[in-house]
């Protein structure tokens, strides 16, 4: 998986059509961001022009990044991933480097974690994943990562999300386990 650094800002012809493309999402998808509006988040964006590289590489992946709230300690906004689906230009990897390292077989291209960090991308943990569902229907053929705690990880385990029966569901798999229909969901702060 290649990715670019997210320090790195944006030609001004990509920004314009990606800051196109977010406006248009935000703007067809009021229910995820209600109260909020796309003067607020503009400008932002704006004055944080490298957090772009972050959003191009969510929107390049397939994530369909879209604002779903704003933190209220710090008021920054929270764009996660809102592809119906795991986001297809993040799938087939397994949780971190650990686990990579102890494949024998089959070795995935990477890692969650590392593409994720690579990405300035926070991963879901439970329940982040649990209200992003509040918001829509997401994974109902896939499923997604999400932010393990320590003392499952320890354990060589990994946890992941997904809708199956009108209902969100969190499962675990070993860690090194690798699926075609698996991503992971990020969150960016701006």
């Amino acid at each position: 998986m290649k990715t670019t650094k997210t320090k790195k800002e944006l030609p001004a012809k990509p920004r314009d059509a990606l800051l196109a493309t977010l406006q248009a999402r935000f703007e067809q998808n009021p229910q995820r961001h209600a109260g909020l509006g796309w003067a607020a988040v503009l400008k932002r964006l704006q004055a944080m022009p490298t957090k772009l590289s972050s959003l191009q590489q969510m929107e390049d992946t397939g994530g369909e990044p879209d604002v779903i709230g704003r933190d209220a300690k710090t008021g920054e906004f929270l764009f996660v991933d809102c592809a119906p689906q795991s986001p297809a230009g993040r799938q087939s990897l397994c949780y971190d480097r650990a686990a990579l390292d102890g494949r024998k077989k089959f070795t995935p291209q990477g890692c969650v974690t590392e593409l994720a960090e690579s990405m300035g991308l926070e991963l879901l943990d439970e329940t982040q994943y649990f209200a992003l569902q509040q918001l829509g229907e997401f994974d109902t053929k896939t499923s997604s990562w999400l932010k393990t705690p320590p003392e499952i990880r320890a354990l060589g385990g990994a946890i992941y999300g997904d809708r199956r029966y009108n209902r969100v569901f969190i499962g675990h798999n070993g860690a090194d386990s690798c699926y075609r229909g698996r991503g992971f969901r990020g969150m960016l702060r701006v």
